[in-house]
């Protein structure tokens, strides 16, 4: 048993040696209404015995649980936030340089990886390997001793530009993996914070992978001590934890990229969403749904992103074909968030954010009650905002003009409960 120091009242299981100790959740699960009830018949002998038969068991549940955690969150899961078209292998990567080159407009973008993390992609001896890129016949690799762009960026663990290029390093706080290249040194801030995002959410993967492919090995290690199973399932836990803070960075990055490239002076996103919460306050909705139809109007134009900036920058007539384009950013932006786990849930608002309530609108033709509440209410905030905001193309207009505009179409275009609370809340 423990020494007599431990203090009196604490169930008899959760002081035993046998039993799994230095770990806050075993304490809180041992002290349990039956142990309390039961523990003053239970000698020392007995204890030892439950103790035993709990540690076996111990060991299963914490291998199961560390099963689960590395079913959901393996490189094939983790690395298809941005909607990769295969999850095989290398061609991952060669996704995400493909994603990025649409995101910042940019024809060029290579990923290169250390070589102990490239293993099979080349048979060069360069210690940093071109692992993926948006076009062929780029530099296969590099040593990390040359005076390269790429090996100072990795090296550094910065983001450096030179007069053609921007260098941005992909690492964790253990692991060094490499650096993405963008041949475009003129990017704004805005797309150059995205791409750090997207570097710290691929960096942050494959340091959870490679802890997944050592948490593999110790379930399958038949004597693995309980300690070592505990601490694993601490540190991937720490590191689901910064994917999914990184994820929320990188969304937040990519809407306001959007912004930018739209050509909103103001961010967009950000006023729609803080519209779309008000007018859920003033008609008295949950704190979850109020919160989820936030992340909605926050999210809701990221599709956009995929778009060259030169159709926002037109004052003009666009063409049949950037039209077609611009009405169908609503689907890009649904697929990109169909792979983040945690914001799965405002989809069905974004979907149907373009249909109208006379049944005329897209991409069902969905009429009055049908269409989903949270829906309605971005209809509204984002069209309000776009309104009383300056453009390329024209001035903000009036409070008074823009809900002139909506009220009028209230009852075909815009649900009418909505455009009542908007006025109240915009006043």
């Amino acid at each position: 048993m423990k020494k007599d120091e431990n203090k009196t009242g604490v169930s008899l299981f959760s002081q035993s040696d046998f039993l799994i100790d230095n770990d806050p959740l075993e304490e809180i699960f041992a002290l349990n209404l039956g142990d309390f009830l039961s523990e003053h018949l239970i000698s020392e002998d007995l204890a030892h015995k439950i103790g035993e038969h709990n540690q076996k068991d111990k060991k299963a549940g914490l291998k199961n649980q560390l099963q689960e955690l590395i079913s959901i969150y393996s490189l094939n899961k983790t690395l298809c936030i941005l909607n990769f078209d295969t999850e095989k292998g290398y061609a991952i990567i060669a996704s995400i340089a493909n994603s990025i080159a649409q995101m910042v407009d940019t024809k060029i973008c290579n990923i290169y990886m250390a070589k102990e993390y490239a293993k099979g992609l080349s048979e060069s001896e360069m210690q940093l390997v071109l692992a993926g890129a948006s076009t062929e016949n780029q530099v296969p690799g590099f040593n990390v001793d040359s005076e390269s762009l790429i090996a100072q960026t990795y090296l550094s663990k910065a983001t450096i530009k030179n007069e053609s290029a921007i260098a941005i390093s992909i690492h964790s706080a253990s692991q060094n993996i490499g650096v993405i290249e963008i041949k475009n040194s003129g990017l704004q801030n805005e797309f150059i914070e995205l791409v750090e995002s997207i570097a710290n959410l691929f960096a942050t993967s494959i340091t959870l992978q490679s802890q997944i492919d050592e948490t593999y090995k110790l379930i399958n290690t038949e004597d693995s001590d309980i300690k070592d199973l505990q601490h694993m399932r601490a540190e991937l836990t720490a590191l689901i934890g910064d994917l999914c803070d990184y994820q929320q960075i990188f969304v937040q990055n990519l809407a306001n990229a959007v912004d930018t490239k739209g050509g909103y002076k103001v961010s967009h996103s950000k006023n729609t969403a803080e519209l779309a919460r008000k007018i859920c306050k003033q008609l008295g909705l949950n704190e979850k749904t109020t919160d989820l139809i936030y992340y909605a109007g926050l999210l809701q134009n990221i599709g956009k992103i995929t778009l060259p900036e030169s159709i926002f920058a037109t004052n003009g007539k666009l063409s049949d074909e950037d039209f077609q384009k611009i009405q169908n950013h609503a689907n890009v932006g649904v697929n990109l968030l169909m792979n983040i786990n945690f914001l799965s849930e405002v989809v069905p608002y974004i979907t149907y954010q373009k249909e109208r309530v006379d049944g005329s609108g897209s991409p069902e033709g969905l009429k009055g009650q049908s269409i989903p509440f949270g829906s309605r209410i971005i209809a509204v905030a984002d069209a309000y905002s776009a309104m009383t905001s300056d453009r390329p193309y024209r001035k903000a207009m009036s409070t008074d003009k823009a809900l002139s505009i909506m009220k009028e179409e209230a009852g075909s275009k815009w649900d009418i409960d909505v455009v009542n609370a908007l006025s109240e809340v915009v006043k």
